[in-house]
Formats: structure tokens, C-alpha cells, sequence
């Protein structure tokens, strides 16, 4: 399964979102710090989940680190969220 595939896997089990969009980004940051030549280095998630509604930003962002799990945090070099309740 491609790194997008479960990111989003993992988003959606989590949070059940009204709106997520996962985007590999790794195809313009080719040759920079963090490619690590696989294609699948850096992302841009955005989710609108009433899960994540009430929650600073800094516990959107944990939760959603929480809910991808350490393993795949660490395989990704640059993970930008756009979050909302």
C-alpha cells in the first residue's frame, strides 16, 4: 500500500472526516533535503472531522500524528496539515 493510501486509511478509520484530501507532494521537493528517492516523502493533508472540532491547534495536530502512528510519522519527512473541526 502506498504511503498516501495509508495515510488516508489511517485518517479515516481515526477520524471519520466529512472532507480529507491527502496529496503527495514529494514530486516537487525532488533532489532537496528529506527525498529519500522513494516519491513518497512529503505530504499535505487536508481534513474537515467534527472529531478534531473544540481542539487547539497543537491537539489537532497530535491526534493526527497519533492516528498515523510513529512508524509512518517517521517515514514521512514533511507532513503539512490543513485541520479543522
Amino acid at each position: 500500500m502506498s504511503r498516501s493510501a495509508e495515510i488516508e486509511t489511517r485518517l479515516r478509520e481515526a477520524f471519520a472526516p466529512a472532507e480529507l484530501d491527502v496529496r503527495n507532494d514529494s514530486g516537487r521537493h525532488a533532489g532537496h533535503a528529506g527525498d529519500d528517492g522513494s516519491g513518497e516523502s512529503h505530504f499535505h493533508v487536508r481534513m474537515r472531522a467534527p472529531a478534531l472540532a473544540g481542539m487547539s491547534r497543537v491537539a489537532r495536530h497530535r491526534a493526527v500524528h497519533a492516528a498515523l502512528g510513529a512508524e509512518l510519522t517517521a517515514a514521512i519527512h514533511a507532513l503539512s496539515l490543513d485541520l479543522d473541526g
